[in-house]
């Protein structure tokens, strides 16, 4: 199963990256429901995933797929929850600081994640039972056994005495201009670094970053994966109130806000 969705990502990446670096490739955005921008290239990401995932037999909930109501949804004990491109607008600023999103939900919790960056190849992934680990210039085709024989175990010591902050490359609110501005009293060494999509998670979960905290909407399949991934490497994702984590497949799928650290 865990095979199956790290071939799903990647080749959902290998997707996009044919549109993406198409000259003649169309880049017309579309407007979702929520107003946020969606590219031909999110569609076909989409249907790279649920062919394979689809096999697997469990349920998927996908950004870009049938919303399936919450009566029905409630009763998925373990389902896929996917981003097939999250980043889109960092897609469209073709600036390579987007992600495909794969993410295994058992009983409200994110107990699986894969995360593929088409443009670098680099590929996270973590689960309780295997930790977390970073592979670089992916193979097409690619295993577990092989991740974890060839991928760098998450985290890596941090050698800076610089307190980094990741923030939003396209979505930095003032609530988390004020918090930074906070932990600046604390931190005076403290580096803002920038980053788009699921990345900023990453940073935090593979030790490039000491933390990331989001006052600013996202949805579960945002942050599902990258939850895995940081968990899997000793982080949380927690509640801004720090009184527990985020929860997955509620009735309403947006997140609170929350601090990765």
């Amino acid at each position: 199963m865990i095979d199956t969705a790290l071939i799903a990502a990647i080749e959902a990446g290998h997707e996009i990256l044919k549109i993406y670096n198409d000259p003649k490739a169309d880049f017309s955005v579309e407007k979702k429901a929520d107003h946020s921008p969606l590219t031909i290239a999110d569609k076909a990401s989409h249907l790279v995933i649920v062919s394979h995932l689809e096999k697997t037999g469990i349920p998927i909930l996908s950004e870009e797929g049938k919303t399936t109501d919450y009566s029905e949804r409630k009763r998925w004990e373990t389902f896929w929850l996917i981003d097939p491109l999250d980043g889109t607008k960092e897609f469209i600023k073709k600036n390579g600081e987007f992600t495909v999103n794969i993410a295994l939900i058992k009983k409200g919790k994110p107990v699986m994640g894969v995360i593929y960056v088409p443009v670098s190849g680099t590929l996270y992934f973590g689960s309780a039972k295997h930790g977390a680990w970073k592979l670089q210039q992916t193979p097409k085709t690619i295993t577990l056994e092989q991740v974890l024989a060839q991928g760098k175990k998450l985290p890596a010591p941090m050698n800076s005495n610089v307190y980094k902050v990741v923030g939003s490359r396209s979505h930095m609110s003032e609530e988390t201009i004020t918090y930074i501005k906070e932990l600046k009293s604390v931190h005076s060494n403290l580096e803002i670094v920038s980053k788009g999509s699921s990345l900023k998670i990453c940073m935090v979960a593979e030790g490039s970053a000491h933390q990331y905290p989001r006052f600013g909407p996202t949805m579960e399949w945002d942050t599902a994966a990258g939850h895995a991934i940081a968990n899997a490497a000793g982080k949380k994702l927690w509640l801004t109130d720090m009184s527990g984590e985020l929860q997955y497949n509620k009735e309403n799928l947006l997140n609170p806000y929350f601090i990765v650290k």
